[in-house]
């Protein structure tokens, strides 16, 4: 099975694997990592249209791109059809893609009646998706839900409302907004849709392993993947996915040292473009995903737990290098 690049409106990507956006995470030195084990589209978090109109300067930050990592999605969020159009004016400008967000769970974007909200009332669903159409320079695509419960499944409607709008992809998570990340990923749904519309599919959900890609390939026929938490800690998943459709084996894990190496790569980037500070604090959940199942972690987590400086963070890995506190990491 054969990877190959997706068109979504004028923009091809490099193959059909794509990083997922993802809040506190998805930022450029993470971006950066991912694509050098070979994504073939990037997606930025989640970016409040309100944030954006009101206070440009920091919210814009959010929305900042790498040359070197194109072809990139800015994910938009909103519910107010003036600011998603402002907004998306705005983003346009430097995206590659604009993805509008109406899947999110959280309780704090439900409220503003944004994200998964939206699949309750298909009226301003439509309008918000034909607004960010009509003022972006660039395709928009949708990211949606199942549905907000087990008894309001509608991805079929709103993916169709979504492309007679002028999408120019749907990714669907195949849970409702009440399962959250909770039960089972229902594929049969991201296979409905793919019969339902003309314009690209991208599923997820559920993929953990290469094996599991491939299925989702084949019970749903999507056009593309998106991988999210399965890549946390875990960035190679990327080349090892890829390696797997296009050989049928599977490649070889990195060792501890080429770990070591990313995670180096990774840290020093997230101090260099945050500042040392935010960046090490911001940078302590990072190093703990890496390091799970590493022997002796318990004793490894304080220093992690209280990392501030690059100076800590060096010697964190030169520990872990060491292995005093792991003979290897899985």
């Amino acid at each position: 099975m054969q990877t190959q690049a997706v068109k979504i409106g004028t923009v091809s990507t490099g193959n059909n694997i794509f990083l997922a956006p993802m809040a506190g995470i998805t930022d450029i030195p993470f971006r950066g990592i991912v694509k050098s084990m070979g994504a073939g589209l990037l997606f930025s978090e989640m970016i409040s249209a309100e944030g954006l109109v009101r206070d440009g300067r920091k919210t814009l930050k959010i929305a900042d791109i790498d040359e070197k990592e194109r072809p990139v999605a800015l994910q938009l969020f909103g519910c107010n059809t003036v600011s998603m159009g402002k907004a998306a004016e705005l983003l346009s400008a430097t995206a590659d893609i604009l993805d509008i967000n109406c899947g999110c769970s959280v309780r704090k974007v439900l409220k503003s009646n944004s994200g998964a909200a939206l699949l309750k009332d298909i009226k301003l669903f439509e309008k918000i998706v034909s607004t960010v159409v009509k003022n972006s320079k660039v395709p928009v695509t949708v990211k949606l839900r199942s549905g907000w419960d087990l008894k309001n499944i509608n991805a079929v409607e709103t993916a169709k409302a979504a492309e007679a709008c002028g999408a120019a992809a749907v990714t669907l998570h195949p849970r409702t907004r009440c399962q959250a990340f909770g039960g089972k990923a229902d594929w049969a749904h991201i296979a409905q849709i793919k019969k339902a519309v003309k314009i690209p599919v991208i599923g997820s959900g559920d993929l953990k392993t290469e094996e599991d890609v491939k299925k989702m390939f084949v019970q749903t026929g999507c056009d593309a993947v998106m991988l999210g938490r399965a890549c946390l800690g875990n960035p190679w998943i990327f080349r090892e996915v890829l390696y797997y459709l296009e050989t049928g084996s599977f490649k070889t894990k990195p060792d501890l040292k080429e770990k070591l190496e990313i995670i180096k790569l990774h840290g020093e980037g997230m101090a260099a473009y945050k500042g040392e500070h935010t960046g090490m604090r911001e940078f302590r959940k990072h190093l703990l995903w890496y390091f799970k199942g590493m022997k002796g972690l318990k004793h490894l987590r304080p220093l992690v737990n209280s990392l501030g400086t690059l100076t800590e963070f060096h010697r964190i890995l030169e520990i872990a290098g060491k292995g005093d506190l792991c003979a290897q990491m899985k």
